[in-house]
């Protein structure tokens, strides 16, 4: 009876007073353990004070819970380790509201934002828009009844009130969506991948934080419902080994995983999960190619793409800009849309391999550092499948 033992733990730990309260996810040693486990809790929850508490991750074999201390739980013999359930915040460089672009002096309606125009997503429309690609964006949410995204919507998930849709009530999902897919041809703007169908998964809070098990839920999400790529335009210094056990399990199943560097200008070290080798890492660039101030770089980075000063769409229909690797991020998932569009079966490394082939040199300064990579290229990617 180790699955009721261990229930007994937590059920005592969750009602000590010793300690502070703290999100830990304890992974099981194997399927087996795992699934005794949930069906012993599913039989025996309605003892425990808080029976929400505890979250089954199925994906890394885990369950997310509260605890005073880890250490009695990781002692047990069915436990693999037990590990914090640490915060993550998104970082953005800076963020400036715009009115309507058809308000602001630009030559073109609909607007065609600087960024996808550099990355020649424009000319690469004549062979693909993104038709069916299906893309994770595991943000803040998404804002329904925006006219740039009206068809681009599709089936998503709210990890953090299960019961509601994935609603943005921070921003940042709703920009990151447009810069992939905005589809406005008459009055608002277009986004890299036209045709491509975002599917919202909201694991970040209005202030823009999550806890690792929320993403890792997300990531669980996204496989069992078939995405094609997940956009990740948010990072963290540490790592975590539920985090890289999910994005692995995502990465053998072929999904193509994007995520963005980190904002600090650091030369020598990027934010995970971009760090690790089953994600495609993104930095940032300025107009004209050249390596933007803030951006993460060096070798660890697999491709740059435009990420200062973006134009999107943004709450409450309007827009919005911002700087970042986010955005960044969301350029290069774009492309990939577009790629997958022509070639459904590429393999996640296939796809890495290509961006890198045909990308672009960067504009670098000495004092700015090595690159690393170069700027992704739509029309040269897209070229190189057909």
């Amino acid at each position: 009876m180790n699955e009721s033992a261990l229930l007994k733990m937590l059920y005592d730990d969750m009602n000590s007073n010793g300690g502070m309260l703290k999100r830990h996810i304890i992974h099981f040693k194997n399927h087996y353990e795992y699934i005794r486990f949930i069906r012993t809790f599913q039989r025996e929850k309605t003892s425990f004070p808080v029976p929400d508490s505890v979250q089954p991750i199925p994906l890394i074999r885990a369950i997310t819970c509260t605890l005073h201390s880890c250490k009695p739980i990781a002692n047990h013999p069915s436990i693999r380790f037990v590990e914090e359930d640490k915060r993550i915040r998104m970082l953005t460089s800076h963020i400036r509201l715009s009115p309507q672009p058809q308000t602001v002096s630009l030559r073109e309606v609909p607007y065609v934002p600087w960024g996808v125009r550099q990355i020649r997503a424009t000319e690469a429309w004549k062979w693909s828009r993104g038709n069916r690609v299906k893309i994770g964006v595991i943000d803040t949410g998404i804002d329904y009844m925006h006219p740039d995204l009206r068809g681009r919507i599709s089936k998503g998930v709210n990890l953090i009130h299960r019961s509601l849709l994935p609603v943005d009530d921070n921003g940042h999902g709703t920009h990151i969506s447009g810069i992939i897919a905005a589809s406005n041809f008459t009055s608002g703007i277009i986004g890299v991948a036209p045709q491509a169908t975002i599917h919202p998964v909201k694991a970040f809070d209005r202030n823009g934080t999550a806890y690792v098990s929320d993403i890792v839920l997300g990531i669980d999400w996204c496989v069992r419902n078939r995405m094609d790529v997940i956009n990740m335009s948010f990072g963290m210094r540490t790592r975590s080994q539920s985090f890289h056990d999910a994005v692995r399990h995502a990465y053998a199943e072929g999904i193509v995983i994007v995520a963005s560097s980190g904002n600090e200008g650091r030369r020598n070290g990027i934010d995970y999960p971009a760090r690790f080798t089953q994600t495609i890492a993104v930095g940032a660039t300025t107009k004209n190619s050249k390596l933007a101030r803030f951006s993460n770089r060096g070798k660890a980075i697999d491709i740059y793409a435009p990420g200062d000063k973006i134009r999107s769409t943004w709450l409450n229909r309007s827009y919005a800009e911002l700087s970042g690797t986010s955005m960044a991020t969301s350029h290069v998932t774009g492309v990939i849309a577009l790629m997958l569009q022509l070639k459904p079966d590429l393999r996640p490394s296939e796809i890495k391999s290509l961006l890198k082939k045909t990308a672009n040199p960067i504009n670098v300064s000495k004092s700015a550092g090595s690159a690393g990579a170069g700027e992704i290229d739509a029309l040269r990617a897209v070229r190189s499948l057909k």
